[in-house]
């Protein structure tokens, strides 16, 4: 994640937000909104190249590793600290089966 994506994206969303705030809530003009389709265009792509730095799993580790299946299950949550990278919380559970073993 480069410091100028971030910053793009933040100047991005407060153009969005300063025109849509602007927008004549009666008429907008096709301007307007042209404008804001624009400035959500270019906080899109920002944000997209974010994530495409740490790939699916949002870790720098393994970016482009396996998203944990059990990520975002209501019925089965990750505990805290666990992320979408599989390959990070299957350490962190074989970490924990084995001071689990030897007490």
């Amino acid at each position: 994640m480069g410091y100028a994506d971030l910053r793009e994206l933040r100047t991005a969303l407060s153009t969005a937000q300063d025109i849509a705030f602007g927008l004549d809530p009666s008429a907008p003009s096709a301007q307007q909104a042209e404008e804001l389709v624009d400035a959500l265009r270019r906080a899109l792509s920002s944000a997209t190249s974010l994530v495409s730095e740490h790939g699916a799993t949002g870790c720098a580790q393994h970016p482009r590793g396996a998203v944990d299946p059990l990520y975002g299950d209501p019925e089965d949550p990750l505990p805290p600290g666990y992320g979408k990278c599989l390959l990070c919380n299957d350490r962190r559970r074989r970490a924990g089966t084995q001071h689990r073993g030897r007490r």
